[in-house]
């Protein structure tokens, strides 16, 4: 622990634009949690008929996660890229307990928490970050062999074959899709050769499509996305309570806590499908500021990445990178769900759904970005001196 040692000024020497903007997405989604959650925790017992019961929880996992994100930001990179193998490893335990009868919990049909008590880890959120770190590190010290596919890419590929095992056992697609993406744009960003990468994802492509036609799970819910009206009130009713909800809200929403949709029509409203409460209390305006401010951030995240890399600083670089492909891809494939451009996937808006360990995952990365930014600046502070 005597490597855990920072910045004592974090305001005054981090991106504030990227700090302001997470903090909009995090706290505009506490309020629209409560929102799209006041119905289903008011008519559940198990919630204890409390109309305030996700509200609470979730400010609950918001602050564990923003005093965490704090520590992360006291961490140096260096110290990161030494934990990196170790914390993918924990990663890969997680989600082999996940599978272990009366250790994992079953939701819907998904194994994908382990019980704490209080609350339910999900070891694949977990994940994502750890596969940042992991993929970040292993590039840097193959680098001298991005030019061949079997030094360079198989030896990662093999790592991931065991986390997608273990993901597509839950089973996980959304989390599988996000981490091959992470892992996949590390590579590229690192060094891959084009040709080699190009040919890879044509692989994945045709391995996806193999998964989703042998899986008649997979196969309904692509089927289901195509024409959800056919079947409205079967494999196409998520997604056809989501269009209602855009539809109502037309360009300025009905209003904050006015959505019809979250009154135990819509699914999931507080969780996979919060952009839809979004898109019918809030309107057009509404969604356009959450992708507004999701751009932003991701746009930030790849200036610090490019600025670490101006440094020559290589993994912080493609941690940072790692990380914007992250909340990227996963905010992308969120709203393409929500807005039925997409396969239900499972997903949650990140930093914005309700959920403790995607929320405590994400502050952390934003920790880590922040300190790879302040590291940036105290390095280019000691070369203008």
């Amino acid at each position: 622990m005597s490597a855990i040692h920072g910045p004592r000024r974090m305001p005054t020497e981090v991106d504030m634009v990227l700090l302001w903007s997470a903090l909009a997405l995090l706290f505009t989604g506490l309020v629209m949690v409560y929102s799209a959650s006041i119905a289903t925790a008011e008519g559940s017992r198990t919630t204890g008929y409390q109309p305030a019961y996700f509200l609470i929880r979730h400010g609950v996992f918001l602050t564990i996660a923003l005093v965490a994100g704090a520590f992360a930001f006291q961490v140096p990179t260096k110290t990161w890229q030494e934990w990196a193998p170790w914390l993918f490893m924990i990663g890969v335990v997680f989600l082999a307990v996940v599978l272990v009868p009366g250790l994992g919990r079953s939701v819907n049909g998904s194994r994908r928490w382990i019980s704490l008590g209080i609350a339910n880890l999900q070891p694949s959120e977990l994940m994502k970050l750890f596969a940042v770190l992991y993929a970040a590190d292993y590039t840097v010290r193959k680098m001298a062999f991005m030019h061949d596919l079997k030094k360079a890419f198989l030896p990662l590929a093999a790592a991931m074959v065991v986390v997608a095992a273990l993901l597509l056992r839950e089973p996980d697609f959304g989390a599988f899709v996000v981490i091959v993406s992470i892992s996949m744009g590390i590579l590229f960003l690192g060094g891959l050769r084009a040709r080699l990468f190009a040919i890879l994802i044509a692989v994945l492509v045709v391995a996806f499509l193999i998964m989703i036609w042998t899986s008649p799970y997979r196969r309904e819910r692509l089927l289901g996305f195509m024409d959800p009206w056919q079947d409205a009130f079967g494999k196409g009713y998520q997604l056809s309570h989501a269009l209602i909800a855009f539809g109502r809200g037309e360009f300025f929403g009905v209003g904050l806590g006015a959505s019809v949709e979250k009154l135990f029509y819509l699914p999931e409203a507080h969780t996979d499908f919060l952009l839809a409460v979004i898109a019918e209390e809030l309107g057009f305006a509404g969604v356009l500021a959450v992708i507004f401010f999701f751009a932003l951030l991701v746009h930030r995240i790849f200036l610090i990445g490019r600025q670490a890399v101006a440094l020559d600083r290589l993994y912080p670089a493609l941690v940072a990178m790692g990380i914007g492909i992250w909340f990227g891809v996963q905010a992308f494939i969120n709203m393409g769900v929500n807005m039925g451009l997409l396969p239900t996937k499972g997903l949650t808006l990140p930093l914005m759904s309700f959920g403790g360990s995607g929320v405590v995952a994400n502050c952390i990365a934003l920790g880590i970005l922040l300190r790879v930014d302040w590291e940036n600046r105290q390095l280019m502070r000691g070369a203008k001196v």
